[in-house]
C-alpha cells in the first residue's frame, strides 16, 4: 500500500518550485549506508514503495531499511480528453519533494557490499540519479 498522509489541512496544493540543494535530511542519520539523490524531482508514493519492496526482497529479512522521504504533496491531474476549465482536478497521486542531496533510503545491519547491491536495486526504481553513501563519523 503506497504511503500518504492520514489527513491534510488543505486538499489541493500549488505546484511550487524546487530550487537549490537539500539543507535538511541530507546525511545518513539512522542506518549505516544511504542512497542520496543527485537531482531535483517529485518521487511518487508508488515509486517509494517499489524501492522498499525491491530492497526488502533482496535483503531477505536481514538488516533494516529506513525510508527517509514521505509523500506529502498532493498532485492533481485532469482526465484525458477533458476540456479546460471546470476547476482544479482531484488528487491523482501523492509525491515527495526531492532536492539534490536528499537522503532517500538508509540500510542498517548488513555488510557494505550487500547494502550497495540493495541500494542499486532501489536506485533503478527511482526517477532521479542516486549515489551510495556511508555514514560520516563526527569528529
Amino acid at each position: 500500500m503506497p504511503r500518504m498522509p492520514k489527513r491534510v489541512k488543505f486538499r489541493k496544493q500549488m505546484r511550487g518550485k524546487l530550487r537549490g540543494n537539500a539543507t535538511r535530511g541530507n546525511y545518513v542519520a539512522y542506518g549505516d549506508f544511504g542512497l542520496q539523490s543527485l537531482d531535483t524531482h517529485w518521487i511518487s508514493a508508488r515509486q517509494i514503495e517499489a524501492g522498499r519492496i525491491a530492497a526488502q526482497h533482496f535483503l531477505r529479512r536481514q538488516g533494516k531499511v529506513y525510508i527517509r522521504v514521505f509523500p506529502d504533496k498532493p498532485i492533481s491531474k485532469k482526465p484525458l480528453e477533458t476540456r479546460m476549465g471546470k476547476g482544479k482536478a482531484d488528487t491523482d497521486f501523492w509525491a515527495a519533494r526531492v532536492k539534490p542531496g536528499t537522503m532517500l533510503f538508509e540500510i542498517a545491519g548488513v555488510p557494505e557490499d550487500t547494502a550497495k547491491q540493495a541500494m542499486a536495486r532501489i536506485a533503478h526504481k527511482m526517477p532521479v540519479r542516486c549515489r551510495f553513501v556511508g555514514r560520516r563519523l563526527a569528529v
